[in-house]
């Protein structure tokens, strides 16, 4: 039976940063000439007065202490508080593509691979920056590869519901190796404006590059011994932004055309969904929560991270046991467990075994168990 591994990971990380001090300084700026703009409605109780926000506030809701992004002066400056991207002539390559491509050339350095050996890219991501033609096709002729590829979005999932899609044609035969990138813009489609949410995300682009182990040469491949997915429908986690409609300027009166989400309810319903899938896909395979060696979780919050890794581990796991790396890059979406799982892999031994775990929109969630190669 074929063995499917992941021979290489790759990462590409923005080189702009932003601290929570820059971007609580920001926001509570905006908060303030909100307020003194609109004194006279405030007082009047036709307005809610905003709320300023605080380093603090932001690390004990999250543990998110910075986040890596495209642009950061259009997200500090008050009067847009949005990225300035400039969008690229139809000839040039793309952001997102562009992004794509560093860190999938970072993963097949690390297979030892060429474009000759690669049939297939999967562009696997939250915030896709046009319908069509698809990044993973402008993705695959930028790399120079020939076959095909195609784009999809199963939101902060679609890293894990990609590796599972390229396991499966690798299989069957369809493709030799498949590259899976996930680009993120995420600063994109967040409410710099919105007090609970103006902190969660950062940019980044990451890549994993699968292929059958009678193809793997590179030393420190990771076998594939099982993938299990799932999707319950909720409207908790949301953005209605797309080609039907368009935000109005700056997300003014539109605030469901970028990212929202209910958090409390998001916790209470996704902890126990991703905990019990994790559970479930290890009983399946007859690997006991107690022969894994690290989690490679989701990074969207270090809270849920900390009740899924007891849940699953049954005590709290320990730094080494379910690495963060929330606190320097926020969350990625998508890029956020193969961030944890490209960092925090190396010191694996023959035969250690591990399980990466995104989740988010949908719901939607995804867990690969791999084990290290001899």
């Amino acid at each position: 039976m074929t063995k499917i591994v992941i021979s290489g990971t790759g990462l590409y990380t923005p080189e702009h940063a932003i601290s929570n001090d820059e971007l609580v300084t920001s926001f509570n700026n905006y908060v303030e000439d909100f307020n003194t703009g609109h004194k006279a409605d405030i007082e009047a109780g036709k307005l809610d007065a905003l709320l300023p926000s605080s380093t603090a506030f932001v690390e004990k809701a999250s543990g998110i202490k910075s986040r890596y992004v495209m642009n950061k002066e259009g997200i500090l400056d008050t009067a847009r508080m949005t990225p300035n991207i400039p969008e690229r002539a139809d000839e040039d390559l793309s952001i997102l593509a562009e992004m794509a491509v560093l860190a999938a050339k970072d993963a097949m350095a690390a297979a030892g691979k060429q474009a000759a050996d690669v049939d297939a890219v999967i562009v696997a991501c939250s915030n896709l920056q046009r319908a069509y033609p698809a990044i993973a096709v402008e993705v695959q002729d930028a790399l120079g590869i020939e076959g095909f590829g195609f784009d999809m979005n199963v939101a902060c999932s679609s890293a894990t519901f990609g590796i599972q899609a390229a396991a499966d044609m690798i299989k069957t035969g369809s493709a030799r190796a498949i590259l899976v990138v996930n680009p993120e813009i995420c600063s994109g489609h967040l409410n710099f404006r919105d007090r609970d949410s103006h902190f969660i995300f950062g940019d980044v682009a990451t890549a994993v590059l699968l292929e059958a182990d009678t193809t793997a040469t590179a030393p420190g491949a990771f076998e594939i011994l099982s993938t299990k997915l799932k999707t319950k429908f909720s409207n908790n986690i949301r953005n209605n932004f797309g080609f039907l409609n368009r935000a109005a300027p700056e997300g003014i009166g539109a605030r469901d055309k970028l990212f929202v989400q209910e958090g409390r309810k998001v916790f209470k319903d996704v902890v126990p969904m991703v905990s019990n899938l994790i559970l479930d896909h290890l009983k399946q395979a007859d690997i006991a929560p107690s022969a894994l060696r690290r989690l490679w979780l989701h990074q969207a919050n270090i809270h849920m991270n900390d009740f899924i890794g007891r849940k699953v581990l049954g005590h709290d796991p320990a730094p080494q046991e379910a690495p963060n790396i929330l606190d320097e890059y926020a969350n990625t979406s998508s890029a956020g467990s193969i961030i944890a799982f490209h960092k925090h892999k190396d010191d694996f031994e023959p035969g250690d075994i591990g399980l990466i775990c995104s989740f988010g929109a949908g719901y939607s969630a995804g867990s690969v168990i791999v084990r290290k190669m001899g």
